[in-house]
């Protein structure tokens, strides 16, 4: 067999050693996941955020500091904690040096969130302008670096501050293109650091984080209070923090969280806290009641703290840890015995609540039962339509595919109306990472609906099989699941039913940040030379400055009209997506019941308000003077 050796010389000059910044920076997705823009939770720039407060959280967990400034504005970071500030002597190694921290020492950070020393130098790494300050003792030592670059190091000088942290940096463009923060996203993470550390006050942006009651906090904040069928269990022990609740929503609801860190992808702790409502339960009320009836329609919170936590990735997502400690005993045996005894107690105490909680476990199980015959029927009808319709157009790579790098996994499907444009997105798409399910006119509103409907109504049916999320989450396929409709009035309808259809069936699929708006161009401005697409009145007012007044302006009326060729960048590496994001004060019945029930005065107002948007554009083109 001949072999060609000329195309790749295989030598000692082939093997390469990078040094600490350059491996952070060529492989990003290692230590902070996938990169994104700010449109999604877990994109990078939150997790460089995250990373830096980390250790002020740390310090507060260790007994120094009560207090965290934190300010963010659009492209910069600051982050003042009042610890007992980085020694000195040390402060450059320990934000360049991998290897190099305190939390090596487990005597003084048994408990911590990170424990590799490296989090920090990820974000040195990956900011194009990264400050540090620590004052400690009336002394203050300062370094200024530039993508892990050291650019100034001054000398330790005295000062009149307190003691504590100062870090300062500003994500690289270079590598997080056309990024921006989301308020809510930020607030998410930081209501969490307040609910996990009693005592800690988080000042935001002149908003002030604080709770005096933990994960009883966290889950009043976070529910329909009108809809729960019984007040909050709030448990608590040594390692251990757990609240519980049923409500009227369909599914299950879950936060999660070991020494602080919110563990969005569950884990060990997770799987035990939902295994020990199950046996709890079950021996509580002597009946061998099936898991899903117990535990439909729950919200529940866990944290633990854990002696040297093993995550399964530097992002710390998910826990893998077995015990709660090296020497102690097992995460599963550990919860159990608590829930086994806490909860147990509990409901001994409160006979009004154990009541209440086994009447919602037989709602659920005549619901099941109820279900049972067509939800069979509509699995087959589902294999069957699957085997040889074009509904579903799906890619080759999926969520949780195995033998993908962390960060790279970032599938997405399109749901969109009508042949032309489920067409253009099809043909322009990247089959690899791309999936398309084509609407088949306007779906059912299902406000107020059972979830019987899901089963009998063949899209709801097909696009519940294509997500793969009939049993929860777990199985979920694609990591963002985006509306493409056109728009224009009744494209938004058609975004207004399909939102009502997870928000009423699938409230976490929301919460946890998977759903988005497909934002596509509204106009087109080009001349001889240049082409700019305006997403916005705005933007086109601005592109024919640019482009002169000769230039011509194309209006997009609906998907259809793009060519596939030009769609593609509209799809590509520039995607635009509006995250759906539920804020704090607003409830998912309040919602739905404002949009989707009866018409009110309010709703009708918001109508002609935003009606006139649309209106203001069409008056336009036809040349009608717009006030």
């Amino acid at each position: 067999m001949a072999t060609n050796t000329g195309t790749f010389s295989y030598t000692e000059d082939s093997i390469k050693s990078l040094d600490w910044k350059e491996h952070i920076r060529l492989r990003p997705g290692m230590y902070i996941g996938k990169l994104g823009d700010g449109s999604a939770q877990d994109d990078g720039i939150y997790v460089l955020v995250k990373e830096i407060i980390d250790n002020s959280i740390d310090e507060h967990v260790m007994g120094f500091g009560r207090t965290i400034d934190v300010r963010v504005y659009d492209h910069k970071v600051v982050v003042r904690d009042y610890g007992r500030g980085i020694p000195l002597g040390k402060v450059v190694d320990c934000v360049s040096k991998i290897n190099t921290g305190g939390k090596y020492d487990s005597q003084a950070f048994q408990k911590s969130v990170g424990l590799n020393g490296v989090g920090t130098k990820a974000v040195n790494a990956l900011s194009g302008y990264f400050k540090v300050q620590s004052f400690r003792d009336k002394k203050a030592k300062v370094a200024e670096f530039k993508r892990g670059e050291l650019t100034n190091s001054e000398k330790i000088k005295s000062t009149g501050e307190r003691n504590g942290t100062l870090i300062i940096f500003e994500p690289d463009d270079s590598v997080f293109k056309n990024y921006h923060f989301i308020p809510e996203f930020l607030e998410n993470q930081l209501w969490n650091y307040a609910y996990l550390n009693s005592g800690l006050t988080i000042n935001f942006n002149g908003k002030k984080y604080h709770s005096a009651n933990g994960l009883l906090d966290l889950l009043t904040n976070r529910t329909d209070q009108d809809d729960l069928r019984y007040p909050i269990i709030h448990l608590k022990g040594d390692d251990i923090e757990v609240a519980l609740t049923h409500g009227g929503q369909y599914g299950e609801e879950y936060y999660s969280f070991v020494n602080g860190q919110y563990t969005t992808q569950g884990g060990t702790h997770l799987a035990a806290f939902k295994e020990a409502i199950v046996k709890t339960v079950r021996d509580f009320y002597g009946k061998n009641f099936e898991a899903a009836d117990i535990r439909a329609s729950v919200v529940g919170a866990i944290s633990v703290r854990v002696i040297e936590p093993v995550f399964e990735s530097q992002t710390k997502t998910k826990l893998g840890s077995q015990n709660i400690a090296p020497d102690g005993p097992t995460m599963r045996s550990f919860i159990n015995d608590f829930m086994k005894r806490a909860l147990d107690n509990f409901l001994h105490r409160q006979p009004k609540t154990a009541e209440a909680l086994l009447k919602r476990i037989l709602q659920s199980e005549r619901e099941r039962k109820d279900i049972a015959g067509i939800k069979k029927l509509a699995n087959e009808r589902a294999k069957k339509a699957n085997l040889h319709n074009k509904k579903l157009r799906d890619c080759r790579i999926h969520l949780n595919d195995k033998g993908l790098a962390e960060g790279d996994n970032q599938s997405m499907l399109f749901i969109t109306e009508g042949d032309s444009a489920s067409g253009s997105i099809t043909k322009s798409r990247n089959v690899q990472t791309q999936a398309v399910f084509s609407l088949r006119g306007k779906p059912l509103n299902c406000f107020g609906l059972t979830k019987k409907v899901v089963y009998e109504n063949e899209e709801f049916n097909l696009l519940q099989h294509a997500l793969n999320i009939e049993d929860g989450l777990d199985g979920l396929r694609y990591s963002k699941i985006i509306i493409a409709t056109d728009a224009d009035v009744d494209g938004m309808h058609i975004r207004l039913l399909m939102l009502t259809f997870f928000l009423q069936f699938f409230p976490e699929l929301v919460k946890r940040g998977y759903l988005y708006i497909l934002e596509t161009p509204l106009f087109r401005v080009r001349n001889k030379k240049d082409t700019i697409y305006c997403y916005s009145e705005e933007e086109k007012v601005r592109a024919m400055n640019k482009l002169g007044s000769s230039a011509e302006i194309t209006r997009f009326k609906g998907l259809g009209e793009i060519s596939p060729n030009e769609f593609g960048g509209f799809i590509g590496k520039d995607i635009r997506l509006e995250p759906i994001i539920l804020k704090k004060d607003t409830t998912i019945h309040q919602l739905l019941t404002f949009y989707m029930g009866k018409n009110t005065p309010d709703r009708q107002r918001f109508i002609i308000d935003n009606l006139k948007i649309e209106k203001d554009i069409v008056d336009e083109e036809e040349g009608v003077a717009v006030a």
